[in-house]
């Protein structure tokens, strides 16, 4: 079974996307932000047998099986840091017999579903696929039959996440296969290019629109 789950956030203003805040404001990044996940539940529900909104804090349940329904599950996120949240994500994905499990974040709307279903499709060859960021994290990470020990020790939020965690791949003597790289929105320059993607972009899907008019409204 191909299990799939994306990270996310309830969009209170001042809590999710902080960075993004100092420049337009704690009430346009939470709209926003609300945007991505919303496109990205719209545009990625299809890519597995298995969909997971993984919600923090455990208390908004209702707003986001309001927002999975029918296609994703909401299950809320365990507790501690980025690194034990991830490392139990995949230890009950595994549980519950998934095969193959890939995680994502929320802050790269147009993520190209491609990368993720190759992602799947390396993890027939390879223990570990990562999607690497510009600024030295990763943007995906997946692992086939175990949950793969790279969650601990792992200086979060910082330019080292990337490197720290090819090096506990390659002391576990795992194979890993790397993504393309790929940009989350974390500053106002991100999301000028969001939107300037968003406006090449050729498609007539709904997510679209809806989320270039989030953009545009609070550039």
């Amino acid at each position: 079974m191909n299990y799939f789950g994306m990270f996310v956030k309830y969009w209170q203003p001042g809590q999710v996307k902080t960075r993004l805040a100092s420049a337009i404001g704690a009430s346009n990044a939470a709209l926003v932000y609300r945007a991505f996940v919303v496109a990205l539940a719209r545009r990625l529900e299809t890519v597995a047998d298995r969909r997971i909104l993984c919600f923090a804090p455990k208390q908004r349940q209702v707003a986001f099986d309001e927002l999975a329904e029918p296609v994703w599950t909401a299950l809320p996120q365990s507790d501690g840091d980025l690194g034990n949240r991830m490392s139990s994500f995949f230890d009950d994905a595994f549980q519950s017999g998934a095969d193959r499990v890939v995680l994502i974040g929320s802050d790269s709307p147009t993520l190209p579903i491609e990368y993720i279903t190759r992602t799947f499709e390396m993890l027939a060859q390879d223990d570990v696929v990562l999607g690497p960021t510009p600024d030295g994290g990763y943007y995906l990470i997946g692992a086939r039959g175990a949950t793969p020990p790279v969650f601990e020790g792992v200086a979060w939020s910082t330019p080292d996440v990337f490197a720290q965690t090819i090096e506990r791949l390659r002391a576990a003597s795992l194979t890993y296969e790397q993504l393309p790289s790929w940009y989350d929105v974390d500053e106002r320059a991100d999301l000028i290019r969001l939107r300037d993607e968003l406006l090449q972009l050729e498609t007539g899907e709904s997510w679209r629109e809806t989320l270039l008019a989030a953009v545009q409204e609070v550039l």
